[in-house]
Order: C-alpha cells, then sequence, then structure tokens
C-alpha cells in the first residue's frame, strides 16, 4: 500500500522479486507518464527542464531524435558510475530506454506551433505530470534512474550534500544545452521552483513499503528482560 503519512517516505531500492506484479506496472507507467511530460513541456515552447535543454541543444548537431538523445546521454551518464562504484538496476535501464519512446511518442502526438494560451497550459500541465510521474516511478523503488544515480554517487564520494552536487550538474547541463541552443525561458524556472513540491506531494501517495517495513512497531522492537 501507498504511505500517506506527510514525511517523506522510505526510497531505498527494493530487491527486484518482491511483489513484482504490483511494482512493475508502476515503474513503468511512472516512467512513460515522465517522458510524456518531457514532451509536452517542449510544445510548450516556453523553457525546459535543464536535462531537456541539452537534449534540445544536441539535437541541433545531431540527427537523433530528442528520445534517441536522451538515451545516448543515459548511457554516457551510466559510464561515470563505474568510478563512482553504483550498480545499475532494473530500474536503471527501464528508465533509459521507456524514457526515450515515451517523449518521442509525446511529440510525434502533440502538435507545434500552438497558441499562446495552449502554450502555457501545457507548460503547467507539463510540469505537474512530471511531478506526479517522478512519484510514481520513484515509489516504486528499483533504483535511480542514470542521473539521479550519477547525484548520489558523487555526493557519496565527494562527501559533499545531495543539494550541492545536484545543484552544480543541473546549473552545468543547463548552461551546456543553452550553448548549444536548447530553449530556456520562464518554463525552465518554473519547472526548477515547481516539481520539487510536486514531487513531494505525491509520493506519498505512490512509495512501495516493503515487507519488513510493514511489521509492527512491537513486532519489529527487540524483547526486554
Amino acid at each position: 500500500m501507498a504511505a500517506t503519512g506527510k514525511n517523506t517516505p522510505p526510497l531505498a531500492y527494493v530487491r527486484f522479486g518482491e511483489n513484482p506484479l504490483r511494482r512493475i506496472p508502476q515503474l513503468f507507467i511512472g516512467l512513460a507518464l515522465y517522458g510524456f511530460s518531457l514532451s509536452v513541456m517542449v510544445r510548450a515552447s516556453l523553457g525546459v527542464n535543464p536535462w531537456s535543454v541539452l537534449y534540445e541543444g544536441l539535437e541541433n548537431y545531431t540527427p537523433l531524435s530528442f528520445g534517441a538523445i536522451s538515451a545516448v546521454l543515459g548511457v554516457l551518464v551510466l559510464l561515470t558510475w563505474i568510478p563512482l562504484k553504483q550498480k545499475p538496476t532494473f530500474g536503471t535501464i527501464a528508465n533509459i530506454i521507456v524514457l526515450a519512446f515515451s517523449s518521442d511518442l509525446g511529440l510525434s502526438l502533440i502538435p507545434e506551433d500552438l497558441g499562446l494560451p495552449v502554450r502555457i497550459m501545457l507548460l503547467i500541465g507539463g510540469i505537474v505530470l512530471n511531478g506526479l510521474s517522478i512519484g510514481i516511478y520513484v515509489g516504486a523503488r528499483f533504483g535511480p534512474g542514470p542521473r539521479d544515480g550519477l547525484m548520489t554517487g558523487a555526493s557519496a564520494t565527494s562527501g559533499k550534500s545531495i543539494r550541492l552536487i545536484r545543484t552544480v550538474i543541473e546549473i552545468t547541463v543547463l548552461i551546456i544545452g543553452w550553448l548549444l541552443g536548447g530553449s530556456v525561458g520562464v518554463g525552465t524556472v518554473l519547472y526548477a521552483l515547481c516539481v520539487g513540491p510536486v514531487t513531494q506531494f505525491c509520493l506519498p501517495w505512490f512509495a512501495y513499503r516493503a515487507v519488513d517495513e510493514r511489521r509492527p512497531a512491537a513486532e519489529a522492537a527487540p524483547a526486554v528482560a
């Protein structure tokens, strides 16, 4: 069952074989919605999140699609896990594949050159959907995606906070993408401000609780002589 408390629920990796019929569909639904939300924000044409800025910038210099670029970069980011002693999981590989297909599918379904009112609605809807989808797929607890693993691995290796490492990574990616011609705008700022709160609100509803986390406190506590 999903957690319903206000605090962030446990999100550490849970072994693949535990309740897969419940968790695998959740993982794939969340990743598909995440990829689709990226395409929604791209079609809004009001600025996208930092990694999407980089994908858009690289589209100007390669024949690859937005989704294909995200997959290639995902694999390249995985290579940085080696010195960080990170190990990919089922969720890591699913992240690369599903995001690539779902984002390209969304771009093929949503028309370009829409009016400003529609684009504003797409931007807001895309950010909300993005935060919701993160809550869904992260809540399945199959391990981090390539970019999140880079963040946590770099933090563990360097001893620096995850907040600092994530900020450095996101700013670096944003600058490179902008220099390559990716779209930076009000949507980029709005995403940075809003996606965290939306994700935190959604996570407790979708976070899977492992079997050993469901035991009553009295049962889990050691006996007192």
